[in-house]
């Protein structure tokens, strides 16, 4: 395997969650830290500009991020290259401990045409001679919301929007968060709380999340619309499908599955609360 890259990304304050850890959102925007530096440092920096979009994300979290006034490490690799996409994968560390796994497909895309573009022989050689095979995660299977998906209106920010004038892909971990804490919070009004949870002593892990990307997303002052169902619930984890649709146009501009994991205060995994659990039932996801 060729040596990583290797990018120290520093920390904020505000980074951190109501639990006290780095918000498991902020790792995909350490992700985009380090692929633009990478990027910015090579001989494809262009791309950047001209347009390259991300496709999809699956991240895995394997150790909560402190607040450190020291930076974390992100590892990046180049992976599979094709005629339009490559894959990047990275692993996170702090104090020596890999912190999250992940792996990010990318394309480059012609905004004045509408449509992926091949690269030149120049700018694939690039990542080509920068490749190595990279060990996949384990798939979340295919789901949608469906029909009986909870649905919360959704309103994109002005600072939302990326360099291209889109909703950047980092934001869409947000939409995702926002939608699963308000369909968790009417499926168990008492004790789904961040704070109500706290002080009955367990937490809410992510434990994985994988995002696809389907279409851009504008800012418009029309609400989008985000979807919300459950597609399993074990003895102590759940996996939850979100999609962030236009209910105007009928289009799915993205869509997310999250594992999560209920733990104690010492992060070992406990069973989900059998309110939660009933509550959940309401909204079953569709395979597909």
């Amino acid at each position: 395997m060729n040596p990583a890259a290797v990018v120290r990304v520093p920390l904020r304050w505000v980074d951190l969650d109501a639990q006290g850890h780095v918000n498991n959102a902020l790792i995909a925007d350490y992700l985009q830290e380090a692929r633009v530096r990478f990027l910015l440092e090579g001989e494809n920096a262009a791309l950047l500009g001209h347009g390259t979009l991300v496709v999809g994300h699956q991240v895995e979290y394997l150790a909560p991020v402190e607040f450190r006034t020291e930076p974390v490490e992100v590892r990046l690799w180049v992976g599979n290259v094709g005629a339009s996409r490559f894959t990047i994968g990275y692993e996170v560390v702090q104090d020596g401990v890999v912190a999250a796994r992940a792996r990010t497909v990318l394309c480059i895309f012609d905004f004045d045409a509408g449509r992926p573009r091949r690269m030149t022989p120049t700018e694939r050689a690039w990542f080509v001679d920068r490749s190595s095979p990279l060990e996949p995660l384990r798939p979340l299977g295919r789901w949608r919301a469906g029909e009986r998906a909870h649905a919360t209106p959704l309103t994109v920010r002005w600072t939302d929007l990326d360099a291209y004038g889109h909703v950047n892909n980092v934001r869409f971990f947000d939409y995702v968060a926002e939608a699963r804490v308000q369909m968790s919070s009417e499926a168990d009004q008492a004790g789904n709380r961040m704070s109500a949870a706290a002080e009955a002593g367990y937490l809410w892990m992510v434990a994985r999340q994988d995002v696809d990307y389907l279409a851009q997303l504008d800012h418009r002052l029309e609400p989008y619309q985000s979807r919300v169902a459950v597609a399993e619930i074990g003895r102590t984890s759940m996996t939850l499908v979100a999609e962030v649709t236009d209910p105007l146009a009928g289009t799915t501009h993205a869509r997310a599955r999250t594992v999560l994991v209920c733990g104690d205060r010492t992060g070992r995994p406990i069973p989900v609360p059998d309110e939660l659990r009933s509550g959940l039932e309401l909204w079953p996801a569709e395979h597909f």
